[in-house]
């Protein structure tokens, strides 16, 4: 077989069958062949987005995913979700394409479309190598996915000069994973053992709930655990998906008192798929201050060289969380805890501050308080919906006014990059086949970065709705010029030409849209899309001073950054 016929293959193995990027003369063959053998080709209208739209397949299927950069530009297009994959701890495989190295080693000048690629880019990756001759292929893949998956995910690169790609390789059929690397890496008896007994002795004890969660798939053994530890899950801002059955007693750390308190409360925090960063003030800082001195902490991490990193950890169980929890849930099952009466009382007040929410997010104004619409827009949100989250103000927003307990939520939380939100949306609908549909909340200018990806919604037939804040104006920024020199100082390069019809840019692409700046007509207008069959786009116009001046727990969000917890 082609070398393109055996990166194919030995992707097959680990469960890859999608593929992203913008075929040029250098990988046609490989496009050709992936079409042919029943792959899904995806080919956006930038490469950063076809990254992106990688990473939204990664996280749904808790699987590697791949995108394919052509030489120079491609690359060069790629970087911005290369980083945003390394940040995001999402295992994509980037695929460069390169000319010869004939051409690379000749003392030449003007040569077209052409930059030495690796060094360019191997800071931002966890591996970086070159297939320099046809039997390397199987070694250097394999080490790609091994070192993607290995320790904290990432992102990895791997070029091919033109002259390889096309080379013949006489290859035994390719090895399972198991075969090659290691697969469901489980805790030591004695570290589990460690565990369940002070699972056992706490009173409070509490599950931290991270991102690594939700992209390994791994919600339903996470409510076996908690179920047994009769225990509250606090979200980390990145962890937002709600595990099915867990949706009551669910909070979000920081922006729900009842998160607060039960951290504050807690004897015990196992955390699972976090990295006790900034935004949970690495587990040591602001909430977690009182009962520091008679807190167990349990994490489960996969890289040993994290442990006791951001802070001191009791029992750490090192391995792959999806065969760690397991191990902890066969270990407490003839033990299982009883609720104590806070846990009720937390549920109960949790319930009320949303409804409360719903109900005094301000209302009649035109155009509409950005509050107002995420209630609005969250309580269309269809209950098997995954959603899509993008933007500054418009997710600050979102964090404290959501109605809605999605099971899949798409966002850039650790790198803060605006633009991923439609590229996620795209790629997470993509690995579901288009069959639960996909709601994208934004503001307008994370929206515009990546718009031409409508098309791409339209051409996959995407049971996708864009609900769009339209200030015309950076939101959160304005609200920085306002809180550093005052009310009516200068703005700066935040402002953009008012007038721009969203809507009718999305009809432009084949979309449905339509315009709103009435409270009462945000609901009617998502649910005329859905029904429309076709990707949806709401302008829905945002009162510009609220989005900028009333972000809710901005004061919380601002003790997320370093500088205010040296």
């Amino acid at each position: 077989m082609k070398v393109y016929e055996r990166i194919l293959e030995l992707l097959e193995a680990e469960g890859i069958n999608t593929i992203f990027g913008i075929p040029d003369p250098n990988f046609v063959h490989l496009f050709h062949r992936a079409e042919e053998r029943g792959w899904t080709v995806v080919a956006p209208h930038h490469e950063e987005s076809a990254g992106m739209m990688a990473e939204g397949v990664s996280r749904m299927t808790g699987k590697p995913a791949v995108c394919i950069g052509t030489l120079g530009p491609g690359i060069a297009n790629l970087a911005g979700s290369i980083m945003c994959a390394k940040v995001e701890n999402s295992p994509i495989i980037f695929l460069g394409g390169q000319r010869a190295r004939i051409t690379e080693q000749r003392v030449r000048r003007g040569r077209i479309q052409f930059v030495q690629q690796a060094g360019l880019v191997e800071n931002a990756v966890k591996y970086s190598a070159s297939i320099e001759y046809a039997d390397q292929t199987d070694e250097i893949l394999r080490e790609g996915i091994r070192k993607a998956l290995s320790g904290t995910p990432g992102p990895v690169y791997i070029e091919y000069p033109s002259q390889v790609i096309l080379e013949e390789l006489d290859v035994p059929p390719a090895l399972p994973p198991n075969r090659y690397r290691l697969v469901g890496q489980t805790a030591g008896a004695d570290a589990i053992s460690r565990a369940a007994e002070a699972i056992r002795a706490a009173e409070q004890p509490i599950l931290l709930i991270g991102h690594g969660v939700h992209t390994a798939r791994a919600g339903a053994s996470v409510k076996e655990l908690a179920d047994l530890m009769a225990a509250p899950a606090i979200q980390t801002s990145g962890g937002t998906s709600y595990i099915p059955g867990l949706e009551d007693r669910t909070f979000p750390y920081g922006f729900s008192p009842s998160a607060v308190e039960a951290v504050v409360k807690s004897d015990l925090c196992l955390a699972i798929g976090t990295e006790l960063g900034e935004p949970v003030h690495f587990g040591r800082g602001r909430h977690w201050v009182e009962g520091e001195a008679n807190r167990t902490w349990i994490l489960v991490e996969q890289d040993p060289a994290a442990i006791g990193v951001n802070r001191p950890i009791d029992v750490p169980l090192v391995g792959d969380l999806r065969a760690i929890v397991p191990q902890l849930v066969e270990a407490l099952r003839e033990t299982p805890r009883t609720p104590t009466p806070e846990l009720a009382d937390w549920i109960e007040r949790d319930a009320a501050r949303l409804a409360e929410l719903a109900e005094t997010a301000p209302s009649g104004m035109s155009p509409v308080h950005p509050a107002r619409m995420i209630v609005e827009a969250t309580k269309a949100f269809p209950a098997e919906g995954i959603m899509a989250r993008d933007g500054g103000a418009t997710t600050i927003f979102g964090w404290t006014y959501s109605q809605a307990k999605p099971h899949d939520v798409m966002w850039n939380q650790n790198f803060g990059h605006l633009g991923t939100g439609l590229p996620y949306a795209i790629g997470a609908s993509i690995a579901d086949g288009g069959k639960r549909p996909v709601m994208l909340v934004t503001g307008d200018s994370s929206f515009q970065f990546q718009i031409a990806e409508l098309e791409t919604a339209v051409r996959f037939n995407l049971p996708l709705v864009c609900v769009v804040g339209v200030d015309y104006q950076w939101g959160l920024e304005v609200g920085v010029y306002k809180r550093t020199f005052g009310q009516g100082s200068l703005e700066t390069g935040v402002h953009w030409g008012k007038g721009t019809r969203l809507d009718k840019v999305g009809e432009g692409f084949g979309c449905y849209g339509e315009y709103v700046e009435r409270d009462e007509d945000i609901a009617p207008a998502i649910k005329r899309a859905y029904a429309s069959g076709k990707p949806g786009v709401i302008h829905v116009a945002i009162d510009p001073k609220a989005n900028s001046e009333e972000m809710p727990s901005y004061d919380e969000f601002r003790t997320w950054y370093a500088e205010g917890m040296q």
